[in-house]
C-alpha cells in the first residue's frame, strides 16, 4: 500500500488509543504515506508521532454554520483529494468521520466494529477477534484487516529535546527537581463521574510526602484548575501544581519520568500508560476491560458499586461514583507497584 488515510478526530484519550495503528501501518508498509485527520485539541499530540507523514486538521466548529460550511468544505475536500488512497480507516465511527471518509478516493474503506450514526454505510465495520476487548486492540483489528502485522503494540511518541529542557525548567519554577522521585495526579476528566474527589487526592498527596515522594498535579482548563486549588488547600504540604502549565510535549515528558501516575479514565492517564509509566486508573462508569490502562489492566481500581460500567456521563442516582474508591486502596496499589519496581528509595 502506498497511501493510507486514518480518520480519528477526538477525544484525546481515544486518539492516544489509536496511535498503535500508525506504528502497525509503518511496520508493515514502511514506504506508505500515512495521512491522519484530527481535530485541533489532539493536533499537537500527533506532531510527536514520527509514523505520521501528514496531518489534516478538521476544524469542526467552522462547519456548524451554513456560511462556515460553505467556506471550509471546499478546501477540506481539495486537501483530502490531493491523494488517491489505497485504504481509509475510520476509527471514529460517527457521522462526522464518515463524511470525511466519503470525501476520500479509495477502493477500501474500513471502520470500527461498533460504527454509529450511519457511518457503516460509508466504511465496512471490522468485527475482529478483539471486538469485545480493549479499545486499542479493536483499533488494531482494523489495521490487521488491511494486512498489518502487529508484532509489537507501540505508542510512537517522541518528545523533542528542547521540550524536555523546558519541562525541567517548568518543574523547577514550580518548586521541584524532576530528578527527585514524584507521582503524578491527573486531577480531572471530561465526565464528572470519572473524577476522584479532591479530598482523596489531597489525603494521598500527604501520604506520598510522608514516604518521600512528591505529588505533582497535571491537567488543563478551568475545572482542573479549580480542582487543583481545592487539592492544594486541603493538604498539609501543597503538591507541585502544573495544571495548565504544560503543553502535550511537556506533559508527555512529565509522565515519562514519573514513578507512578494516578487518575481517572482520561487522556493524560492513557498517555501515561502509552509511554510506559506505571499507571493506576480509578474507574467507575467505564469498564477496565475496554478502557483501562493498556498493558496494565491489573493496575485499574474499579468502584465497588453494582451500577459500575453504566457508561453514563453523569450518575442518574446522584452518587459521587469514584468516592467508593478509598485512599487506602490507592496507597496499597502504589506501595505494591513501588515494591515491584524497586523504586521506594
Amino acid at each position: 500500500m502506498k497511501n493510507i488515510l486514518v480518520v480519528k478526530l477526538s477525544a484525546i484519550g481515544d486518539v492516544i488509543h489509536a496511535l498503535p495503528v500508525s506504528y502497525a501501518i509503518k511496520e508493515t508498509y514502511p514506504d506508505a504515506h500515512l495521512t491522519w485527520v484530527v481535530e485541533p485539541p489532539a493536533y499537537e499530540l500527533l506532531t510527536m508521532n514520527p509514523c505520521i507523514d501528514e496531518i489534516i486538521c478538521f476544524e469542526k466548529k467552522e462547519f456548524k454554520s451554513i456560511g462556515g460550511f460553505l467556506s471550509h468544505y471546499g478546501p477540506l475536500r481539495r486537501r483530502i483529494r490531493q491523494r488517491s488512497y489505497d485504504a481509509v480507516l475510520d476509527l471514529q465511527g460517527l457521522f462526522k468521520s464518515a463524511a470525511i471518509a466519503r470525501l476520500a478516493k479509495a477502493p477500501v474503506k474500513l471502520g470500527m466494529c461498533n460504527m454509529r450514526e450511519f457511518s457503516d454505510r460509508i466504511s465496512k465495520p471490522v468485527v475482529g477477534p478483539n471486538a469485545g476487548g480493549h479499545i486499542v486492540e479493536r483499533y488494531l483489528d482494523v489495521a490487521r484487516a488491511i494486512g498489518c502485522r502487529v508484532e509489537n503494540v507501540v505508542f510512537p511518541l517522541t518528545v523533542p529535546e528542547c521540550e524536555e529542557d523546558l519541562t525541567r525548567r517548568i518543574f523547577s519554577q514550580a518548586g521541584a527537581d524532576m530528578g527527585n522521585p514524584y507521582v503524578v495526579f491527573a486531577v480531572g476528566a471530561n465526565w464528572p463521574n470519572k473524577r476522584w474527589p479532591t479530598e482523596s487526592f489531597a489525603a494521598l498527596g500527604d501520604w506520598l510526602y510522608e514516604h518521600r515522594l512528591i505529588p505533582v498535579l497535571v491537567g488543563g482548563g478551568p475545572v482542573d484548575e479549580q480542582r487543583a486549588t481545592e487539592i492544594c488547600a486541603q493538604t498539609e504540604i501543597p503538591p507541585i501544581n502544573l495544571v495548565g502549565r504544560t503543553n502535550f510535549k511537556q506533559l508527555t515528558c512529565v509522565l515519562q519520568n514519573a514513578r507512578i501516575v494516578v487518575g481517572g479514565d482520561t487522556g493524560p492517564v492513557h498517555l501515561a500508560a502509552g509511554v510506559g509509566a506505571p499507571t493506576i486508573m480509578l474507574m467507575g462508569p467505564t469498564d477496565a476491560n475496554r478502557n483501562g490502562p493498556y498493558g496494565q489492566l491489573e493496575h485499574a481500581i474499579e468502584a465497588d458499586r453494582p451500577c459500575r460500567h453504566c457508561w453514563k456521563r453523569a450518575c442518574p442516582k446522584g452518587l459521587d461514583c469514584l468516592a467508593a474508591i478509598s485512599v487506602q486502596q490507592a496507597e496499597q496499589k502504589i506501595s505494591a507497584l513501588l515494591s515491584e519496581k524497586s523504586t521506594w528509595q
